[in-house]
């Protein structure tokens, strides 16, 4: 899962966008490049392994593999049901009717030989997908992230539209300091 490095945003393997990128997020780099999810293949013994838990809807999939990485990557729909159908195509999932036009997908008997078939590989995708996850929660959010980045943009677009009055530099600095001393507070 780890040993390729991509700086590309399109993956082969998972077929496209995931959040604008099939990495662990925005700014997650090493040596100036992004990490990959998942290496071709890894994705449907995910999938599988998740199925077998207990019957799932793609939208629950996609959620669960969400929360495994702890919420720094989230794969796509245009990912998750070609698998599913892929899986589907190969004996080793079943689907059903669900709620509304939801379908529920179930492991076969032939998915289940399968994952024992191959429990190790299984085991490696999930510890890389957990030390993924334990390394990612000790950084900074993804959501504060995005508040200094939209922040910073915001100053920065206000100080280049035009000179500031002194009304309003000090309005400006008093809502800097304001929200520095309620993040102190927390």
């Amino acid at each position: 899962m780890f040993k390729h490095f991509r700086a590309h945003r399109h993956g082969h393997d998972l077929g496209g966008r995931d959040r604008d990128w099939h990495t662990f997020g925005p700014g997650h780099h090493r040596r100036g490049r992004r990490r990959r999810a998942f290496e071709q293949g890894d994705l449907r013994f995910v999938i599988l392994r998740l199925i077998a838990e207990e019957p799932r809807h793609g939208y629950d999939i996609i959620k669960a593999i969400e929360g495994a990485f702890g919420g720094t990557y989230s794969p796509s729909p245009g990912v998750i049901y070609p698998t599913l159908t892929l899986l589907e195509d190969q004996g080793f999932a079943s689907v059903s009717p669900g709620e509304g036009s939801k379908k529920l997908y179930t492991i076969t008997s032939a998915g289940e030989a399968f994952l024992a078939d191959n429990k190790a590989t299984l085991d490696a995708i999930f510890a890389r997908m957990e030390e993924a996850s334990r390394r990612f929660r000790a950084g900074p959010a993804p959501e504060i992230i995005r508040a200094v980045e939209n922040f910073r943009t915001a100053l920065r677009l206000r100080l280049e539209r035009a000179p500031l009055s002194s009304t309003e530099i000090a309005a400006i600095a008093e809502a800097i300091d304001a929200a520095a001393a309620k993040i102190e507070r927390c």
